[in-house]
């Protein structure tokens, strides 16, 4: 169990950093990835992403030095998350496919106006891909118990909420008023109650 949580902790402080910066800037600089492409630019980002992590596993010594244990209690409720975020993945590849998650079709030099998806998760919150990611790598920072993985999991809070700004920034733009009356129904990360 302990190399277990060792390696997760490990991927935890090498990746989730530098992808914190992977929507924002793709979002942030959208019109310019556009003229470059759709393979171009997951190329240039993700190649600095994983020269970012590499410069990060150097230090792995340094940031994995402090280690909690096991703790089963923790290992419990993070099977718990990751089981939720698991589910919730399955439900948006219902809604959308892997090169949609991925953003191809946003940096498509000729994207699609497609239609403002509102069914499934979209009519309960309007970010279900954040709030998936959030809670399954929840459980399993919490399996890991590290305080670097715990440190590298809040980083990607704010880093998803500026990516959020952006991205509903060229919603609004693509969808006009649409978009804005979607938004004053449904709320971005935390479902309402419905009323009876």
């Amino acid at each position: 169990m302990d190399t277990f949580r060792y390696i997760l902790a490990l991927l935890f402080v090498t990746l989730i950093p530098p992808m914190v910066f992977y929507w924002p800037v793709i979002h942030g600089f959208i019109g310019f990835w556009r003229r470059l492409g759709a393979w171009p630019t997951l190329l240039i980002v993700y190649g600095g992403v994983l020269v970012a992590a590499f410069g990060l596993y150097q230090l792995r010594h340094f940031l994995l030095q402090g280690d909690l244990g096991t703790n089963w209690a923790l290992v419990a409720l993070g099977a718990v998350c990751v089981l939720a975020g698991g589910w919730m993945r399955l439900w948006l590849h219902r809604t959308f496919s892997m090169g949609q998650l991925l953003g191809l079709e946003e940096l498509s030099k000729t994207p699609a106006k497609g239609h403002l998806v509102r069914t499934g998760l979209y009519a309960r919150m309007r970010h279900p891909r954040y709030v998936q990611f959030m809670l399954a790598s929840l459980g399993w920072v919490l399996i890991a118990n590290y305080p670097a993985a715990y440190l590298a999991w809040l980083t990607w809070i704010p880093g998803a909420y500026v990516t959020v700004l952006f991205e509903e920034r060229e919603l609004r733009q693509r969808f006009g008023q649409e978009y804005v009356d979607y938004c004053r129904e449904v709320p971005r990360f935390v479902p309402r109650r419905r009323k009876a």
